[in-house]
């Protein structure tokens, strides 16, 4: 489905005001709002008029505010909020739209601490509201994949987890993201290491110990730009976790080997791709499959091939499962699909790689 998401049957859609139409905004948010079968993009908020000309061509009958306050006047139209904007943000805005009684989606990562993370849970627990955290990398199709698999058991023990998120960009982009003032919440570790770290909690559970590296290596870069962490999990597997815009040859996506057998999947999952080159999720077509050529090996021996195993067809990702969790649990009442709790989870961890690369040690996490 696409436009502005329906009604489903004689019931009302889900009215979504979505904060920003950058990147986030407009090539991942709003597209799966509106294909959200029970969410409706109402309004857009940004005073950027290329970027509500862009809006508007693409969602026809969108309301536009140039400030958030505009929403808060209107608050009895609007049934959740969705913070796509900078990552400074996000705490903030957040605490606006839930002290105005609204649920509230916030991109990643929620905040630059554990500890605001916890205090917008608490404040949104207090208030009785939906608080939920854009994960979408949960709903990666390698990720899906590898999730199937470690409950199949068709790897043993996981002995070791590699993970990579590398891309060739030896030229700077500008703008907040490459900023290194702290207040932006700039830099690999805490753009990418969020959906990193979120996977490896994920499949592996709480961590006891981080060791991290964060380099600078692009001439007039301030923030990291090519990251390692490597992680520790309370049940024994070790996450070693590669971040980096600086590599001229790319590493697998997931190097997962255990007792019986290792798992080697190379490529990102095409989702964003498609989302940026204009595709759209529609309700009963394909979506999120990926090329054969791009499958991942199964195998023990010099080749992830061989040892009885094989290619492995890759589970076809799924964005949209994301919103359509959120419109079940605005509805029914049921956990949301990413919750703040997780998020400062995760938010502990690149805390800890934050001090373990300024100084060079290894940095215990307490478990909860």
């Amino acid at each position: 489905m696409t436009g502005t998401g329906t009604a489903t049957g004689t019931r009302r859609a889900l009215r979504v005001a979505l904060v920003g139409y950058g990147t986030a905004g407009a090539v991942f948010h709003a597209p799966l709002i509106a294909a959200t079968e029970d969410l409706a993009l109402d309004t857009v908020v940004t005073a950027n008029p290329e970027r509500r000309e862009r809006a508007a061509e693409e969602f026809p009958g969108v309301r536009f505010a140039a400030r958030l306050e505009e929403v808060w006047e209107r608050r009895d139209a609007v049934d959740l909020v969705v913070l796509a904007s900078p990552n400074r943000t996000h705490v903030p805005l957040a605490t606006a739209a839930l002290r105005a009684g609204l649920p509230v989606v916030v991109d990643k990562p929620i905040a630059a601490t554990a500890a605001e993370a916890r205090a917008l849970a608490a404040l949104a627990a207090e208030r009785g509201l939906m608080l939920s955290v854009f994960q979408n990398r949960r709903w990666d199709g390698d990720f899906l994949t590898l999730r199937r698999l470690l409950a199949e058991g068709v790897l043993g023990d996981v002995h070791r987890f590699e993970s990579r998120f590398e891309r060739w960009r030896p030229r700077l982009k500008g703008g907040w993201r490459e900023s290194g003032d702290p207040r932006e919440i700039g830099g690999l570790l805490y753009d990418l290491g969020s959906h990193l770290v979120d996977q490896a909690l994920t499949l592996f559970g709480p961590v006891v110990r981080v060791y991290a590296e964060a380099d600078v290596r692009r001439s007039g870069a301030e923030a990291d730009d090519d990251t390692f962490i490597a992680l520790t999990h309370a049940g024994g597997v070790r996450s070693h976790l590669y971040l980096s815009a600086t590599a001229a040859q790319l590493g697998p996506r997931f190097r997962v080997l255990g007792s019986s057998a290792g798992f080697v999947k190379y490529g990102l999952d095409p989702q964003e791709a498609a989302l940026r080159a204009g595709a759209r999720p529609v309700a009963g077509e394909p979506w999120g499959v990926e090329e054969e050529s791009y499958w991942g090996g199964l195998g023990a021996g010099e080749s992830p091939l061989t040892g009885g195993g094989g290619p492995v067809e890759t589970v076809p990702g799924d964005y949209p499962a994301y919103y359509a969790a959120v419109a079940r649990s605005l509805r029914e009442g049921t956990p949301p699909p990413v919750t703040a709790e997780e998020a400062a989870a995760a938010l502990d961890v690149l805390e800890a790689a934050r001090r373990s690369a300024e100084a060079g040690v290894t940095v215990a996490v307490p478990v909860a």
